[in-house]
Order: structure tokens, then C-alpha cells, then sequence
């Protein structure tokens, strides 16, 4: 089996096609350092993932709750969970060497990530604000009351 870097799921080359049946096996996907398998009471089976096992492909802002500050930011994967971004379900942003830009990646849970789609990211640049960080000013976007850096924020100025 195989997740491509799209997000469709395949079984012996052929895409699974049936959407239940990609979040039955999505539910009892695990990683293992930097192995995937499907884990079963009485399988466990590897799986192939070309870059993240999900994708974010929906974004919900929201004001926070009493006591948190901000907006929080809430995302829909291509399996229909929700996730509340903030300390347990941080952002990551990776350079792309090949474009010089950045991946945005969402923790989903237990070590599994979602690659966020192109146009969600550039949903978060809108979002996106300036803030010491490290004695470090740097741009990011906040979800409730945790900050998440993409760049130093000098390197981004003329790209707003």
C-alpha cells in the first residue's frame, strides 16, 4: 500500500477509490521512527508514504474561548478529522530547497502530520503576523496562545 504525496491512497497501484474504507485503514495508521504501517490485534502491515500520510484541505477560524487569546485555528484533513491547531497539534514550516519557499506541515497525532495545501498556506500568510521570538523578529501565524514562526521576518518583507 501507498500513500502519494496528493493524498490518495493505493492498493497494489490502484487508488482506493471508496472513502470509508481510506479512513478505516487511516485510523489504524502508525508511525515507527520513520516507518508507517497499518496496525491491526492481529496484523501489522507496512505502508509506504511518499511525503505526509494526510492533507489539510480546510481551514476554520475561529475566536478563542474565554482565557485563551486570539483566533484558533482548526483544520479538516482529506480523512475529515478535525484538528485544533496550538501545543499538542503544532504547525511546521520546512524549506523547499527546489522553490526556496516553505512546506507547511499540521501534527495530526501520535507522530502523524498533514501536509497543509497550497492554498490553506497561502490562507496562513494572510493570517500571518510578526512577533519576537528568541530575541528574533520573526513572521508566523498564532492560534490561540501559541505562535508558530515561518521565516525571519526580514526575509519576507517585500513579499507582502
Amino acid at each position: 500500500m501507498r500513500i502519494a504525496a496528493d493524498g490518495t491512497w493505493f492498493y497494489q497501484k490502484t487508488p482506493i477509490g471508496r472513502a470509508p474504507l481510506v479512513k478505516l485503514f487511516a485510523s489504524v495508521l502508525k508511525r515507527e521512527g520513520d516507518h508507517y504501517f497499518l496496525v491491526t490485534p492481529v496484523e501489522k502491515c507496512g505502508i509506504t508514504v511518499d511525503e505526509a500520510p494526510f492533507l489539510a484541505v480546510e481551514l476554520a477560524v475561529a475566536d478563542a474561548e474565554s482565557g485563551a487569546g486570539g483566533r484558533v485555528l482548526r483544520f479538516r484533513t482529506n480523512v475529515d478529522d478535525w484538528v485544533t491547531c496550538g501545543p499538542n497539534n503544532p504547525l511546521r514550516f520546512e524549506p523547499e530547497p527546489a522553490t526556496g519557499g516553505l512546506k507547511p506541515f499540521l501534527h495530526v497525532r501520535r507522530n502523524l502530520w498533514a501536509k497543509v495545501t497550497r492554498a490553506l498556506f497561502y490562507d496562513l500568510v494572510e493570517l500571518g503576523e510578526e512577533r519576537d521570538v528568541d530575541g528574533a523578529r520573526m513572521f508566523g501565524v498564532a492560534s490561540g496562545d501559541s505562535f508558530f514562526a515561518m521565516a525571519p521576518a526580514d526575509s519576507i518583507a517585500g513579499l507582502r
